[in-house]
Order: structure tokens, then sequence, then C-alpha cells
């Protein structure tokens, strides 16, 4: 499965994330690195089997295999961190704030390509999650390393395309399971 194969398994009704997808995968603000990092971050992110294949099939050949373990790295510490940080967030207790995480994060501080494609990649995943205090943290240290807003946001607009894809794809999944028992 590839992109293409990922645009025509979409329905009619998502002609828009089709053009995305296909605007997306030639971005050019991004390195080849940050862009297939991010696709694939959030396809792991995103949890659908499909999407994941086909971004897999696509990106993968792009990804030195550092790179392709940092961005699942990127999927995985981020998928903790997200669920941690964001109670500590919007829960009305302080204390929680003052307490350490006690969770292991040992990638963030050594993710096996430069740190500056590694926080792309989590904010994505962030971005994906709904964390504000992790989205926050990232962008900070993204412009710490001299990344421009534009780089961000090409990488915000892959998590939106890739989330949105594998939401479409499960609602058609489910509409189907339900003609079929009906």
């Amino acid at each position: 499965m590839s992109i293409e194969s990922l645009k025509n398994s979409l329905p009619a009704h998502a002609r828009d994330l089709k053009l995305n997808l296909s605007t997306l995968a030639a971005e050019t603000t991004l390195s080849e690195q940050q862009k297939a990092g991010a696709f694939l971050a959030t396809a792991i992110a995103a949890r659908n089997a499909e999407v994941l294949a086909a971004i897999e099939a696509e990106f993968l050949p792009r990804l030195s295999p550092e790179a392709a373990t940092a961005a699942r790295a990127a999927a995985s510490i981020m998928s903790m961190n997200n669920v941690y940080y964001r109670f500590v967030h919007l829960v009305s207790a302080a204390d929680y704030k003052t307490l350490p995480a006690r969770l292991r994060m040992n990638v963030i501080a050594n993710p096996g390509v430069e740190k500056a494609d590694f926080e792309l990649w989590s904010i994505a995943v962030s971005a994906v999650n709904g964390c504000g205090m992790c989205i926050d943290s990232h962008e900070r240290e993204l412009r710490r390393h001299g990344l421009a807003p534009e780089h961000v946001q090409a990488a915000i607009r892959i998590a939106a395309v890739v989330f949105a894809t594998a939401v479409t794809l499960d609602a058609e999944a489910g509409a189907s399971a339900r003609a079929e028992a009906a």
C-alpha cells in the first residue's frame, strides 16, 4: 500500500483529504527526513492499521533505520507523556505540577537523530494527542533549535491530515460493518 492507494481508499466526501495527502507528500518546507518522520510518527499516533501500512510503504524507504526508530520512539514516548502532562495541565490541584513525573524518558535526550527532527515529530504527535503542555514545550524547543513557524506548521498539517484520514477510514469501516450486520 502507498499514499496513492490510501487516497483511493478514501470515500468521495473526503476529497479534500486526498488532495491534502498529495500536497503534503510533496511538501518542501521540511527536509525529506523531517517530512517522512512526521508522517510515520503521526500515523502511529493515529492508530489505524491501513493508514500506518500505507505511510510505512511510502515513507520508510526515505528514512535511515535510525530515523525510523526515532520517529517510532517519538510516537511511543509522546503517547505516554501526552497522557501524563495533559493530566498535570488539566487537573485543578496545583500540587501535581510540583511532583516529579518519575517516568523514564531517556530517548528524548538521545533520540539517535538531530534533536530538532525528534522535537518536530514529538510536537506532531502531541498535536494528534491534544496535549497543550507538550505542544508548548516542544514548540519552544524547536524555536531554540532555529526552526521557523512554517516548519512547525508543516508538521502539524501532516499530523492533521494523517489523523483525519485515519478517522475517516475508521468511520467507513464502522459503516460497512453496520450495513453488513443489518
